[in-house]
């Protein structure tokens, strides 16, 4: 595993030992970075369960002003704090190991907002996949300017929730990538909507 673009392309990434991660192939991470393109740059970037930290290490490469890492395990927290270091990122990566709805609850009252959120959880859990896009679906931590990613197991459905609005989807190998924007009211209608993000 290995930074594949920008400032410390090249550089290999550590994984956390064990089977509980499934670390994110080149090609799932080049399309993904194909798809965000210029919107990394300057970016403040959300990487839920985190593992390696390798997709938000490919943005700070790419140019990312910021990117918070979250994951409950300690091992791979210790592992995406020795990646940064590698690569040189150690100021820009905000480090929380603990329990990810805590988090973005801590995250949400500390007024924190992204412009990128990728999310990655465990695929032996299917359960937590729309929990925790219901509760990312009800909380504000998006800047106006946002894409939400979510990569689940190739026949896995993800729906469109209240606020949240999936546009896109791609499949790669048994892996696939949801993109979502919110959906926010526009104070200048009656209840109709418009798009962010």
């Amino acid at each position: 595993m290995r930074v594949i673009s920008g400032s410390a392309k090249g550089r290999k990434l550590k994984a956390p030992p064990g089977l509980n991660t499934r670390p994110i192939t080149d090609m799932i991470k080049g399309a993904l970075f194909n798809v965000w393109g210029s919107e990394v740059i300057d970016a403040k970037l959300l990487d839920l369960f985190a593992g390696s930290g390798s997709v938000g290490i490919e943005a700070l490469s790419r140019g990312a002003e910021k990117v918070v890492f979250v994951d409950k395990s300690n091992q791979a927290i210790k592992v995406i704090k020795e990646n940064l270091s590698n690569c040189g990122f150690e100021k820009a990566g905000q480090l929380y190991q603990g329990d990810i709805f805590q988090a973005l609850g801590a995250l949400a009252r500390q007024g924190e907002r992204f412009n990128l959120i990728y999310i990655d959880p465990p695929f032996n859990n299917t359960e937590i996949f729309c929990d925790v896009m219901e509760v990312l679906d009800k909380i504000d931590i998006f800047a106006p300017d946002h894409i939400l990613v979510i990569r689940t197991p190739r026949k896995m459905e993800m729906p469109s929730f209240t606020r949240l609005i999936k546009y896109r989807q791609k499949s790669y190998g048994e892996s696939s990538l949801h993109y979502y924007c919110r959906q926010e009211e526009d104070p200048k209608d009656d209840g109709n909507f418009s798009y962010t993000g």
